[in-house]
């Protein structure tokens, strides 16, 4: 092994950062941190010391001029050390300590709660060490902690605690190895995952939407997405999401696209009042016009219209038209223009009410707004049919 690859011991390095440390400073309960690592957690309002959890009576930073001599001392003998070199730090111990941490059944709540920031700040901080914590399994460890056994929505400290290992979740996704997420499959985590999805705030549901769009990713999950598409819980938790007004249901909508790939799930979908939901989002996206994820609620909305099922239940809506119809051009984008314009030529082709509907909601103006747009080709000579259609049957001439 050469210099450049020796470890750096472990005590050389600092707790919060994983690096080595280049200003230690001793905290009263005996713990050494590098000063801009204790600094940055103390700022954020803890008052623990983030190894121990020990409260501290005494925020006061002493330096610790004994460790900076040893650490002076060994660059002296290593000073080949490449300390950017991922193999020369062996983070594995305190990041163990993390762990026991988390799953002691003598610490608090709130103890763990302070692990779980800690370990945010390592991975916001360091992103360079989210491989390493992805290594060490900490995706599934994380995951089993949170449906491992029903976290009781009631108790503040537990959502929380949800909130910030679900934070952690999210920022190891696209470094862990996915096929953990089938443990889902098992009867106990599924119910664990519907009572989340039921009960949860808005932030545990928003990453419980990040993580099914991560299931709908991963090509070995495809039993798991039947098996979720399958319960009628789970399908009502994501239609019911879909009525707030908060970034949790814009999460819902790119889970609901996701899942929809799936074309044997639509059906299921439908029967439990997806478009319905759908339509109602669109309505309530056109009012806030800061709804980045509208042209993807449109787009699934067209998938669902391909059904005879879906069709229907779009025309038993009283708004399901004109929701269609206000997403024909929008004036922050031309997203989602293509889809609203297929939805209606299919609609209006086979209804005339349909086209009275679309024609008493402004589709005309929608039409020639879109038509003196800077929208793709394609898009403006669907829109010319759909204006030719409506024009000709308005004239009471048959359409060519």
């Amino acid at each position: 092994m050469t210099e450049a690859q020796m470890a750096i011991p472990h005590l050389f390095r600092c707790p919060i950062s994983l690096d080595l440390f280049t200003d230690p400073v001793t905290l009263s309960t005996g713990q050494t941190y590098d000063r801009a690592s204790i600094e940055k957690w103390l700022s954020l309002g803890n008052l623990t010391c983030p190894v121990t959890m020990q409260k501290l009576t005494d925020p006061s930073l002493v330096p610790n001029h004994t460790l900076h001599h040893l650490i002076t001392q060994w660059l002296q003998i290593h000073p080949r050390l490449d300390l950017d070199c991922p193999d020369s730090i062996d983070p594995d111990r305190p990041l163990a300590a993390l762990k026991h941490n988390l799953e002691s059944p003598e610490l608090t709540v709130e103890t763990k709660l302070q692990t779980l920031e800690n370990i945010i700040i390592l991975l916001e901080e360091s992103p360079s060490r989210k491989p390493r914590f992805a290594e060490l399994g900490f995706l599934p460890f994380l995951l089993k902690l949170l449906f491992e056994t029903p976290i009781d929505t009631k108790c503040q400290e537990n959502l929380q605690f949800a909130e910030k290992a679900f934070h952690c979740v999210i920022l190891l996704l696209p470094f862990g190895e996915l096929s953990c997420l089938e443990m889902l499959k098992e009867k106990s985590k599924l119910e664990s995952f519907m009572i989340l999805l039921e009960k949860g705030n808005s932030i545990v549901k928003k990453s419980l939407c990040q993580l099914l769009e991560a299931i709908s990713s991963y090509s070995e999950s495809k039993e798991l997405c039947v098996i979720l598409t399958q319960t009628s819980k789970f399908l009502k938790g994501i239609i019911d999401l879909l009525q707030e007004i908060s970034p949790a249901s814009e999460a819902g909508v790119k889970a609901l696209s996701a899942l929809c790939s799936i074309e044997s799930n639509r059906q299921n979908w439908v029967k439990e009042g997806i478009v319905d939901g759908l339509v109602t989002y669109i309505l309530n996206g056109e009012k806030s016009k800061k709804n980045s994820t509208m042209p993807i609620a449109i787009e699934t909305l067209e998938l669902f219209l391909k059904l005879e099922s879906g069709k229907e239940a779009l025309l038993d809506n009283p708004n399901g038209v004109t929701a269609i119809v206000k997403m024909v051009f929008r004036l922050s984008d031309h997203e989602g223009s293509e889809s609203a314009v297929n939805s209606l030529l299919s609609l209006c082709y086979e209804s005339v009410q349909v086209r009275e509907t679309a024609v008493r909601a402004g589709v005309l103006t929608q039409l020639l707004f879109l038509l003196q747009s800077q929208c793709s080709g394609r898009t403006k000579t669907k829109a010319r049919v759909l204006l030719k259609l409506l024009r000709s049957k308005a004239c009471g001439k048959p359409h060519e």
